[in-house]
């Protein structure tokens, strides 16, 4: 059996606007990211979505609402485990000030070498979006998942074995399971 799956990442909010790393901290979106979601479900529109699974992060869950409500859908399915990575001390500092205030932090996070304290490791982060992403496939339903850039970023570089730039808000992904998830759209 072959799992078709919609990925995409939330709206914006006001950190995303200001560059903060958001990680667990929950923040809502702004209403640039209530435009991007109804974006969103205009898109979708051309894959035969049946279902909505996002993380519990209110940005997650409040884009995938906007999606499902405009597609006569159920409300989201809400999966813990798709949440965004956990970032530790960088939550809500932009890069410049990941830089400043937590230099060798900032220097082994930018190497992939290390967490930053507080934060959860590169591989705890793809592993948990694999499990969460294999439940959704599972289910048998054609999935719609709302979930997190960073999160989805790793993922997706664990998954095609190379650097995948920024997730931008609204951006769309198609992966399919068989017995390993490929990317095709």
């Amino acid at each position: 059996m072959t799992a078709r799956i919609v990925i995409a990442r939330h709206g914006q909010t006001a950190w995303n606007a200001l560059g903060r790393l958001q990680g667990h901290t929950d923040i809502e979106l702004d209403d640039i990211g209530r435009g991007q979601a109804r974006e969103l479900a205009m898109a979708i529109g051309t894959h035969a979505v049946t279902t909505v699974w996002t993380s519990d992060l209110c940005r997650a869950r409040e884009t995938g609402e906007i999606v499902a409500t405009a597609m006569g859908l159920g409300a989201p399915r809400i999966e813990p485990e798709l949440r965004e990575r956990r970032f530790g001390v960088f939550e809500g500092l932009t890069r410049d000030q990941c830089a400043a205030q937590h230099p060798d932090a900032w220097r082994a996070w930018l190497e992939n070498t290390m967490a930053p304290p507080g934060g959860e490791s590169r591989e705890d982060a793809v592993e948990r979006m694999e499990r969460a992403l294999r439940r959704v496939a599972t289910d048998g339903e054609s999935a719609l998942v709302v979930s997190h850039g960073g999160v989805l970023r790793l993922w997706l570089m664990d998954l095609l074995g190379r650097t995948v730039p920024l997730i931008k808000n609204g951006a769309i992904y198609v992966v399919e399971l068989t017995d390993r998830f490929r990317v095709i759209e």
